[in-house]
């Protein structure tokens, strides 16, 4: 007995997690009365809940919650504030239910309460004797008194380890959300504009129809496919996007639809499609102008049907999925060229939503840097950056022809070459390349014009602007239009691959 209290300060002082403690504390006790069963427990909002226990079947008990009406040893002690023992199946205070799927049964029920350092009791700890003929459990009073000093040891190290533990997950779910915030991208901006589009998109989550959004590229299309997902009843659901336009034919239909062990060379396992793994959730087609026509069909028949049919399947499955498709290109153009299907294009465009160029909102502009700049800074853990005044007016006269994926872009590229805290407007010559200035003053002849002020021959759009800058703005213009296919940048151009790539090398333009 002499090694035994020692033996316990060890086994609770050594242990910081909360349920190896709990465990640690509770065979230390069993092992000091020598029986083989115990449980913790604690008050909870609907009762009494057992944290832990010990012994055969205990499985059964622990995470068990005794209601606060009920009648229970546990109960009696956490209210009470004092140690009782009593004989199960004769004590009224025993709540026999918890023992239903226990084959060996309680015999003497030795329980403390479990004190805080203010002296409030927090929970209490049952000591059971389950032998059948006389009693392993040690009742002599010092010996008892002992065992309450032991326990409100335990007790007291027991609870700082819960608290430490809450603290320590409220903790973690702090650092979860602030980096949450940090990484989730959001549609910035105040202007009627974008409000307009947002509101509309609250309404369209409400249903499950499908819904096509258009706009330039970069202008946001996915960020509101995302926030239609997240305001709908499919939010628990996954959310899964496909881009139509960057893989080959082939391959985007395994993407989409899936495919069987063995359906082609390479198929060494059965492989699940974008549909199938987004089952009640919803699915976003990216660039759905781009996608063949033979595809076309078959995604006709998930709208139609909900069925999909993996390659190398011959029977069909069944999905429940929101379709949210976008483009940059006008399909009704399409429908007349015979790319793109018009029934398709019917089934799609249920829900039309436009997402505005950055162009039409520059309102927005001064936000979207902010928060860009807000949300850098916290990523590299650096001090938040900012423009001056001259800086800032050259970025509010810029047309973005990327939209705010452009924005993004310049912002995360300015805050690492720029060492100073303000960006200057000298800064933003090493990412325009002396195209903007250019672009810059086109815009400002042009409201000259507008306004109906001179505009002689000395204020020409062309002025300031080199013929390396026009031919770098033009193929800069072929490729965003074309989506950086330089092969169909090229036909635009009227000049071969090759050669519209070999000017590409040479005025260093690269995606």
């Amino acid at each position: 007995m002499v090694d035994k209290p020692f033996d316990f300060y060890r086994a609770v002082s050594e242990e910081l997690d909360p349920e190896r403690l709990q465990r640690k504390f509770l065979s230390a006790l069993l092992d000091l009365q020598n029986v083989e069963r115990g449980s913790i427990w604690v008050r909870s909002e609907k009762g009494y809940t057992c944290i832990e226990a010990v012994g055969a079947q205990s499985e059964s008990i622990k995470s068990m919650t005794v209601g606060f009406g009920q009648s229970s040893i546990v109960g009696w002690v956490i209210e009470n504030g004092k140690m009782t023992v009593a004989e199960a199946g004769k004590d009224a205070r025993h709540f026999w239910q918890a023992e239903r799927n226990i084959d060996i049964k309680s015999r003497l029920i030795l329980c403390f309460p479990l004190f805080l350092t203010n002296g409030e009791v927090y929970g209490a700890v049952q000591i059971i004797d389950t032998g059948g003929v006389g009693s392993k459990l040690n009742l002599d009073r010092s010996y008892l008194d002992l065992l309450q000093q032991l326990i409100d040891i335990g007790s007291i190290a027991l609870s700082n380890s819960l608290v430490f533990s809450r603290q320590a997950q409220e903790n973690l779910k702090l650092r979860q959300t602030l980096e949450a915030i940090g990484d989730r991208d959001l549609m910035v901006g105040g202007s009627g504009a974008l409000l307009a589009v947002r509101k509309r998109a609250a309404e369209y989550a409400r249903t499950d129809f499908p819904v096509l959004i258009t706009g330039e590229s970069g202008s946001g299309k996915e960020l509101l496919a995302r926030e239609i997902h997240r305001l709908s009843g499919r939010s628990s659901g996954p959310f899964l996007a496909q881009n139509c336009s960057c893989i080959p034919d082939t391959l985007l239909e395994s993407e989409l639809f899936g495919y069987e062990k063995g359906a082609f060379t390479g198929a060494l396992k059965t492989k699940p499609g974008l549909f199938e793994s987004a089952n009640e959730g919803t699915v976003f087609l990216d660039e759905i102008g781009d996608m063949p026509l033979q595809l076309q069909a078959r995604i006709l028949r998930v709208i139609q049907e909900g069925e999909i049919k993996p390659i190398g399947n011959a029977r069909t499955k069944k999905v429940d999925v929101r379709i949210i498709s976008a483009t940059n290109r006008d399909l009704q153009s399409e429908i007349s060229r015979e790319n793109f299907r018009e029934d398709l294009f019917y089934r799609l465009n249920v829900l039309p939503l436009r997402v505005p160029a950055l162009r039409e909102r520059p309102e927005d502009i001064p936000l979207l840097l902010d928060h860009f700049l807000s949300r850098e800074a916290l990523r590299l853990s650096t001090g938040r950056k900012r423009f001056s005044a001259d800086a800032l007016e050259f970025l509010l006269e810029y047309e973005w022809p990327g939209n705010v994926r452009e924005l993004e872009n310049f912002v995360k590229h300015i805050i690492v070459i720029t060492p100073a805290e303000v960006v200057a407007r000298e800064d933003l010559s090493h990412h325009f390349i002396r195209t903007a200035p250019c672009r810059v003053e086109q815009q400002k002849a042009a409201r000259v014009d507008a306004a109906g002020g001179e505009n002689g021959a000395g204020d020409s759009i062309f002025d300031g602007c080199s013929w390396e800058e026009l031919e770098r703005r033009y193929v800069f213009h072929l490729l965003e239009k074309n989506r950086w296919n330089i092969t169909r940048a090229a036909r635009e151009a009227g000049v071969n691959r090759s050669t519209f790539d070999s000017r590409m090398k040479k005025l260093n333009i690269r995606k």
